[in-house]
């Protein structure tokens, strides 16, 4: 059975089928083969990185409680709050590129598309710069605000446009009934359009967490001790950067492979709840009499 269309595209046909097979299994032997010759390049004799004496400080506890894990700790908090303040920020920004004020709208829009443009690493090294010489921030602070500031500022402006395209995307009757019992346009934006765009767009919001978590590793180019910082650390007391940089890999893998998930599920839990709220109920009347039944005609 052929895979149904797309808005975009049409259902391949069987030729077409045989191809994007061939074309997959040629792409996986490609990447095996480039893995392979990189596996035997490190495992050579002259580069010695799959030693044990290369992977041994992983088994020491200090390897772990003075880098790995102080590492992931600045990693996962500075992702979170980064992304508390950007959903926050985010949505308030994307009602005011929908307002009716032409100013509101005018500012939010200039803000967004400016900071959309803006490379995130650049707006890293000025907010870690800016709190350096400006506010006085130093240490880790200083670093913390550098990496959380530059975060917000590009992912703030990213969550605006979800929110503008997700309340964009809704029929015109929700806003049109809204304002046909009497609400203003706010009202409506506020009561009626925002909770379905925000419940749409729910699962790219978290997986937006997943971007935010991996651009935590631009924070090396300010010596912030994030996970990347402590496995490049690692490497330099140790002579093992190519193991440590693996198993910061490791890690990154597995916590965006779980968010991945999460976003998945939640997906699937809103298609289950909006196919149930579908459902027409079915209501009885309390009092009302049982159905006479209903004889068969005679033949």
């Amino acid at each position: 059975m052929s895979a149904a269309p797309t808005v975009l595209f049409d259902a391949p046909g069987p030729k077409a089928r045989v191809r994007h097979r061939i074309i997959g299994v040629a792409g996986l032997l490609l990447v095996a083969g480039v893995l392979a010759v990189i596996v035997v390049a490190l495992a050579n004799p002259a580069n010695n990185q799959f030693s044990p004496e290369k992977w041994y400080p992983f088994l020491l506890r200090s390897t772990w409680t003075e880098y790995l894990i102080p590492g992931l700790l600045f990693t996962l908090g500075s992702a979170v709050t980064a992304v508390v303040l950007s959903i926050i920020a985010g949505i308030l920004l994307g009602l005011g590129r929908l307002a009716p004020n032409i100013v509101v709208r005018a500012v939010c829009s200039v803000f967004v598309e400016f900071f959309r443009a803006v490379p995130v690493l650049m707006m890293m090294l000025f907010a870690y710069f800016f709190g350096l010489y400006v506010l006085g921030l130093t240490g880790y602070i200083g670093l913390f605000f550098g990496v959380v500031t530059g975060l917000f500022f590009y992912n703030s402006s990213v969550i605006a446009e979800l929110v503008r395209s997700g309340v964009g995307s809704l029929p015109r009757g929700q806003r049109e009934a809204g304002l046909a019992i009497g609400m203003t346009e706010m009202q409506t934006l506020f009561t009626v359009q925002l909770p379905q765009a925000i419940t749409a767009m729910l699962p790219s919001i978290v997986s937006q967490l997943v971007v935010i978590l991996k651009d935590t590793a631009l924070g090396t180019w300010i010596t912030a001790s994030d996970l990347l910082q402590a496995a490049s650390n690692i490497g330099s007391a140790y002579a093992n950067t190519i193991p440590a940089l693996l198993v910061a890999a490791v890690i990154y893998i597995v916590i965006n492979y779980l968010l991945t998930r999460v976003a998945g599920w939640l997906e699937q839990r809103l298609k289950r709840s909006g196919r149930m709220s579908r459902r027409k109920p079915e209501v009885a009347v309390i009092g009302a009499p049982d159905p006479a039944p209903v004889a068969a005609s005679p033949r």
